[in-house]
């Protein structure tokens, strides 16, 4: 019998961050690490009650998804738990300790005095073809903002990771395609890129991906400086991709993004939002690619049985 290696989550929409509860308290943090919510809640050690203020060796964090439309925090993975360090557990694990402690300490009650937002895992699928569908066609209790893929292999990895990837249309997202500031879908698809002290241009990528070079001349005259994030456009001659790797790219420079943004794009995500604009992927063929996979699998298990 061949098992399927891969989870599929419906994704829900809101603001990505990190919660941690500590010495009777909860924090949670955007990525760019600015606080989003100071508060008492049900996890351990994350209100000062006489029997949840702990130690300040045991903590949480968990990897949520704040939902502004219900107030919920939706965690789509756990890091660490009483003080135990969940970094080297594989997703499988992860996923089944989320499940169970997070139900186990009320942090899934309603609201109340000493716990001020509820907490709800979000539900996982095996990633075979019912469970694909079912996470992009079935009710989820909140805005939907894609798919998002595990290895369940995978262990934590803060960043950028290719065992943790988010794919999206237009019936399971409202964003499919990129906006700006304003909410609107620009001309031309923007991408940001971390200047380099030679003058390239590269992703948040470990390693990165060279996108592009400018020159001294340009640099001195913008007064732009090794590490600043710069934004593109991505003009009339777009990107040039052989067998999946960028030869090229036509950039025009934009501005600086806003002081919030922490991060260059990743590879990733501009493949996938120049695609979404070009050719994009649809459900069909990730439900193909999965039979197909599928059925390639179930051939190498028949020949290993019969050896």
């Amino acid at each position: 019998m061949c098992v399927i290696i891969r989870y599929v989550l419906a994704r829900p929409a809101g603001k990505r961050c990190f919660v941690v509860s500590i010495n009777g308290t909860t924090v949670s943090r955007l990525r760019n690490g600015s606080v989003l919510h100071h508060f008492p809640s049900g996890l351990p050690c994350g209100a000062r009650t006489r029997d949840n203020s702990g130690s300040s060796q045991s903590y949480c964090i968990l990897d949520c998804i704040f939902h502004e439309m219900d107030k919920t925090y939706y965690v789509i993975d756990m890091v660490c738990w009483r003080g135990y360090s969940l970094y080297d557990c594989n997703a499988e694990f992860r996923f089944f300790w989320l499940n169970s402690k997070l139900m186990e300490c009320g942090a899934c009650e309603p609201p109340s005095h000493y716990h001020r937002y509820k907490f709800c895992p979000v539900p996982v699928y095996n990633c075979d073809q019912a469970g694909l569908l079912s996470a992009y066609t079935g009710h989820a209790p909140y805005v939907k903002d894609g798919l998002l893929f595990y290895n369940k292999h995978a262990l934590y990895q803060a960043g950028n990771t290719p065992l943790a990837l988010v794919w999206k249309d237009e019936k399971c997202s409202q964003y499919v395609i990129d906006t700006d500031n304003k909410g609107k879908v620009p001309d031309k698809q923007q991408v940001v890129l971390e200047l380099q002290n030679d003058g390239k241009l590269i992703t948040s990528d470990d390693p990165p991906v060279e996108f592009g070079c400018v020159d001294q001349d340009f640099v001195q005259k913008s007064g732009l400086h090794p590490g600043d994030l710069l934004r593109f456009a991505i003009n009339d001659g777009g990107l040039i991709l052989v067998d999946g790797k960028l030869q090229k790219a036509d950039l025009l420079y934009q501005d600086k993004p806003n002081r919030g943004r922490a991060f260059a794009d990743s590879y990733s995500k501009v493949i996938f939002q120049y695609m979404a604009r070009n050719s994009p992927l649809r459900i069909d063929d990730l439900v193909g690619s999965i039979n197909s996979v599928s059925d390639q699998e179930q051939e190498a298990c028949d020949i290993e049985m019969t050896c």
